[in-house]
């Protein structure tokens, strides 16, 4: 009953993710999510509050400092409640769920997120961060929690009938206005959509600061990506201006660490000055293929250089020693050992401390250059470095031929001594989904900038997911566990679709660029599982499997938010499973997936650019190229060909069959009279094999 005095015992020193351990040592009596907690609510007859957050969350590194970390409200905690603590991360599932019941009660959402349940996990209160003491008209957490106790003693009825009606709403929600699956996708129809996506882009764009609506201001990596293909498949100058000014504006912004690379995850104006600090993987390795993709349509010097940054920020300050990619880098550092976390104080820069490290000769220019005033963009006088299109003029003019090299020394010396500072914190668990972006990103910007390193890169992350990550399911199936850390993998985290999508397509990016068959192999067991365990019999997907933990509503979700969607990852994949093996069961569960786009292009292209994407290469073809040959000059002459045609959405692949190959690619295509040979398909119809780059490029023109 409420008021039970139990013994703490905090359940979580023992779990992978590093957010739950950040709070084993808390005076709550934390439980994980988990069959039991909701059993011991049930035998005391109290209420579940749960508390959904993340690692590099600053707003939750407050909320548990000053509440959680309190023996009076733990006690309070202790004695009305059970406790959940759940990584967003970890279980993406759970976070959507109760993410959604937050927005349907409170308009809004947001992290630390706070909901209250029954023991029948129905949702009754929620909000996301509450003070230790009421301020600004909110109420305090030890106030919402007598509340909530008060009205379960006095009104459970009232309660279990909010309960009751919040998961109807939740339930209607998930109603998707699918095409009936015998239904085909109507090409122009779809491509009149994908016009009037553009045209909606195109009305949200900022055009003073480039971007897309006002603040906060999120990088729109899917979005970006729609806008290239776009721009290839139609010729529209609209849409590659719209990707370039906001590639150039966050590349120049506070947004972009301009000493050490690597993207933070929002600016919280509209200028892209001043960023919320912490920096994510999912983030930064969608972005390294945006720059990398517009790199290769324009030969920007600017994308080559931001995508070069942020692959070399990925593999210095994210990669694990397992080979894997860690999760972020906190918001906060501490200002001293063991004294009170800030945010950005590793990262921002005062006049003074500019010239502590540049000398009074090189601040001026570097000081214009990198947007530092005596009046600052942060706190306390203190600025977020930019990187100003005038002050690098004024600069270059000033320093001629020097300018380069004079640049490269004043990263490096500021660089060093911000190293010096207190460090962000390293949420090290590797997450399948996002590790299978930067698989993708790493294999698609090493070949398009000629670093065969960093494919090596991505090889290693292959080989950490297919070890540590994949089992073996029934049948044909393989399944994934979602996240890992030190090399082993989480006991309570199932993949969901996202993980099956982004580990697929990063795995068909690495078959593409080393040709390998275990990449194409891994590929199929694990999209057999989405076709088994996450297809709808009305079209397209939920986000979990069908034997996965059975939680209020099935999520199902076809829009992006941080990054893409599960159902739009999916699709993807299965678009260029479906075309480089010639598998019609593997297409037709992505045009299921597709039937959807023509809605989200009229209504919501921000939020369904990679599905969008995966449209452009649908209508252009898709195009498949199959380049066989033992000499490699041959074979390269034909690459640059393919590679320059920037097709939306096209698969290449290059090498050799094997004797014994029956399937593939590869099977029953050799070589042409001893020369090396290019095999060009647009969907199910493929050309005669030609031998020179001349005729690759009239195929594919």
């Amino acid at each position: 009953m409420a008021g039970e005095n139990r013994v703490v015992t905090n359940r979580l020193a023992e779990a992978t993710s590093p957010y739950l351990q950040q709070h084993a040592d808390n005076p709550v009596d934390w439980w994980p999510w988990c069959d039991e907690a909701f059993t011991e609510a049930k035998r005391r007859d109290v209420p579940i509050f749960l508390s959904i957050g993340y690692a590099a969350c600053h707003w939750c590194h407050v909320m548990a400092h000053e509440s959680f970390e309190d023996e009076s409200t733990a006690a309070q905690l202790n004695a009305d409640f059970v406790s959940i603590k759940v990584d967003r991360e970890e279980r993406p599932d759970v976070d959507a769920v109760y993410m959604a019941a937050v927005q349907g009660l409170t308009g809004h959402g947001g992290w630390p997120m706070t909901v209250f349940l029954n023991s029948e996990r129905k949702p009754f209160h929620a909000g996301t961060y509450f003070p230790l003491e009421s301020r600004g008209g909110m109420p305090s957490f030890r106030q919402v929690l007598t509340a909530v106790t008060d009205a379960w003693v006095e009104r459970r009825g009232e309660i279990d009938q909010g309960a009751a009606q919040i998961v109807n709403a939740l339930e209607a929600r998930q109603g998707i206005d699918s095409q009936d699956n015998a239904m085909s996708i109507d090409p122009t129809k779809l491509s009149d959509a994908l016009t009037i996506a553009l045209q909606r882009l195109a009305h949200d764009f900022d055009p003073v600061n480039a971007g897309f609506g006002t603040s906060p201001k999120f990088p729109p990596s899917t979005a970006l990506e729609f806008l290239l293909r776009h721009a290839n498949r139609t010729g529209a100058t609209e849409a590659l201006s719209l990707a370039e000014a906001t590639c150039e504006a966050m590349a120049r912004g506070g947004i972009y660490d301009q000493l050490a690379g690597g993207f933070a995850r929002y600016s919280v104006d509209a200028q892209w000055v001043v960023p919320h600090f912490e920096k994510m993987l999912y983030d930064n390795a969608q972005l390294l293929r945006v720059y990398a993709h517009l790199y290769a349509t324009t030969g920007s010097a600017l994308a080559g250089r931001i995508a070069t940054e942020t692959a070399e920020f990925l593999l210095r300050d994210l990669r694990t020693a397992e080979g894997g990619f860690a999760s972020a880098l906190d918001a906060d550092a501490p200002a001293e050992p063991g004294g009170v976390a800030h945010e950005g104080i590793s990262y921002v820069w005062t006049p003074e401390q500019f010239v502590d490290v540049l000398g009074p000769e090189r601040d001026e220019n570097a000081a214009r250059m990198f947007g530092v005033t005596s009046a600052g963009t942060f706190e306390a006088g203190a600025s977020v470095l930019q990187f100003s299109a005038t002050g690098e003029a004024l600069a270059s003019a000033t320093l001629g031929d020097g300018f380069q090299w004079w640049l490269e020394q004043v990263r490096a010396d500021l660089l060093a001594a911000r190293n010096l500072r207190p460090q962000p914190v390293r949420d090290d668990k590797v997450v399948a989904a996002w590790n299978g972006l930067a698989i993708a990103a790493l294999a698609d910007a090493g070949a398009a900038l000629d670093r065969p390193d960093w494919i090596d890169a991505a090889v290693s992350c292959g080989e950490l997911i297919l070890d540590v990550h994949v089992t073996k399911g029934s049948g044909s199936q393989l399944r994934l566990t979602r996240t890992s850390r030190d090399g082993a993998a989480a006991t309570n985290a199932s993949g969901v679709l996202e993980d099956y999508g982004d580990v697929a397509e990063g795995l068909l990016a690495l078959y593409q660029a080393t040709a390998d068959p275990r990449w194409i192999n891994a590929t199929s067991g694990l999209l057999e599982t989405v076709l088994v365990e996450f297809v709808r019999p009305q079209g397209g997907f939920f986000d979990t499997a069908a034997d996965g933990e059975a939680l209020i509503v099935r999520p199902c979700d076809p829009t992006d938010q941080a990054s893409a969607s599960g159902w739009a990852a999916a699709t993807n994949a299965l678009l260029s499973y479906g075309t480089i093996m010639g598998s019609e069961r593997h297409l037709r569960a992505a045009e299921s997936g597709l039937r959807i786009a023509d809605q989200l292009a009229r209504k919501a292209p921000r939020f369904a650019g990679w599905l969008l994407a995966a449209a452009e290469a649908w209508l252009d073809g898709p195009f498949e190229v199959v380049i066989v040959g033992e000499r490699r000059a041959d074979v390269d002459a034909l690459l640059a060909a393919t590679k320059a045609a920037q097709r939306p959405g096209l698969i290449v692949v290059s090498g050799l069959p094997k004797p014994d190959e029956k399937s593939g690619p590869f099977a029953d295509r050799p070589e042409v009279d001893g020369k090396a040979a290019a095999y060009v398909c647009r969907g199910s119809y493929c050309h005669a094999p030609v031998t020179t780059a001349a005729e690759v490029a009239r195929l594919l023109a």
